[in-house]
């Protein structure tokens, strides 16, 4: 691996500042970090949503395994969860802004 470059992901101070108030609160730096960071490389949860929700009906109609579509059902699941969740923050943080 030696002459191979990556790139650096840096956090810029705004990003930093907004860690160190979440960690105020008593929230994980680590995981706050990583979001930051792959907030460019990630699709937003309603296009995931939309994604799994278009397979599952693929796999409805194309007959496949009871067992496979139930672990896509709980993708689906855990999607919504986490766009409810995602939502809540914003509701507080807008709260505790004004």
């Amino acid at each position: 691996m030696s002459g191979v470059k990556r790139k650096r992901n840096v956090l810029n101070v705004k990003q930093k500042l907004e860690i160190l108030q979440e960690l105020d609160n008593g929230e994980s730096a680590r995981t706050d970090a990583e979001d930051v960071l792959n907030e460019e490389y990630t699709i937003p949860h309603s296009v995931a949503l939309q994604s799994v929700e278009t397979l599952l009906d693929y796999m409805g109609q194309r007959g496949f395994d009871y067992g496979d579509i139930t672990a896509v059902r709980q993708i689906c699941v855990d999607i919504r969860k986490e766009i409810s969740k995602q939502q809540k923050q914003r509701r507080i943080a807008d709260f505790l802004k004004q």
